[in-house]
């Protein structure tokens, strides 16, 4: 009886020593499976203004949770939230996404990231589309929003044109926040509310003041805001190098031959 019982308890041990040093493969062990109803979504036409939402539908068709880590979106205007982070097997979850129309027009194209432990589909990209209407409005346009100034003396005013097109159905109503700086159109100072009618454009001049000590490269910026609905708020940047008399006259003698400039 003993015998029979020790070949017994061999045999187990056998076994189960067996099974624990097989490998076993992926499908054995079990992993989550992200299935999406639908990637993409077109709310359509969509007043200018109007907040829309949509939910996408997803199933975990493996065999083991889906663990959501992320969701994220592509900006700030585009909000999304995850009905639950952990999904069982077999079970569907859902993500609310909702898109601000403020501030946009025409086609726009938005996209929403969710990230779980499906080892197969780790990301899943969703896309929302919608074409958002406008009604009559004043148009800001501006034919550059970076000025090079170049080289300029230490304390030397300088200046800089810039075109400002108005290609709305309204009239253009401008404002600045840079008391510092002069603003002229045809050599005539401006008076703020600049006001440009549709369909107008005008040469802006800006000058910016020379200040002692400050020399090298020298950054400023420009803050417009207008009655423009999608661009409220515009800004330019301003970069110029500023030197010395006595650099200037460095750099005059040292390039003076290559530029075949004969001394008096």
């Amino acid at each position: 009886m003993k015998i029979k019982w020790l070949v017994v308890v061999t045999s187990f041990s056998l076994i189960v020593l067996l099974l624990t040093t097989l490998p076993v493969s992926p499908g054995q062990a079990g992993t989550p499976g992200v299935v999406f109803k639908e990637l993409e979504w077109d709310f359509g036409r969509v007043k200018q203004g109007e907040v829309v939402s949509h939910e996408f539908a997803f199933k975990n068709e493996g065999t083991v949770p889906l663990k959501v880590s992320r969701v994220a979106t592509s900006c700030g205007c585009t909000a999304a939230l995850v009905s639950q982070k952990e999904i069982a097997p077999g079970k569907e979850g859902r993500i609310k996404v909702s898109f601000d129309s403020r501030g946009y027009s025409g086609q726009v194209v938005k996209y929403i990231y969710f990230d779980s432990n499906d080892p197969k589909n780790p990301q899943v990209a969703l896309t929302i589309k919608a074409e958002v209407e406008t009604g009559p409005a004043a148009r800001l346009e501006l034919d550059r929003y970076n000025l090079d100034l170049g080289i300029s003396l230490e304390g030397e005013e300088t200046s800089a044109k810039l075109l400002v097109r108005n290609t709305g159905q309204l009239e253009l109503r401008i404002e600045t926040e840079n008391p510092e700086f002069s603003f002229l159109v045809k050599n005539k100072p401006v008076t703020f509310p600049y006001r440009l009618s549709a369909g107008q454009s005008a040469e802006l001049e800006i000058k910016l003041p020379g200040r002692a000590g400050r020399t090298g490269l020298l950054r400023d910026y420009i803050l417009l805001k207008s009655n423009d609905p999608v661009r409220p708020t515009v800004s330019i940047f301003i970069s110029r190098y500023v030197v010395t008399k006595e650099e200037l006259k460095q750099l005059f003698n040292k390039y003076k031959q290559l530029l075949d400039i004969k001394s008096p």
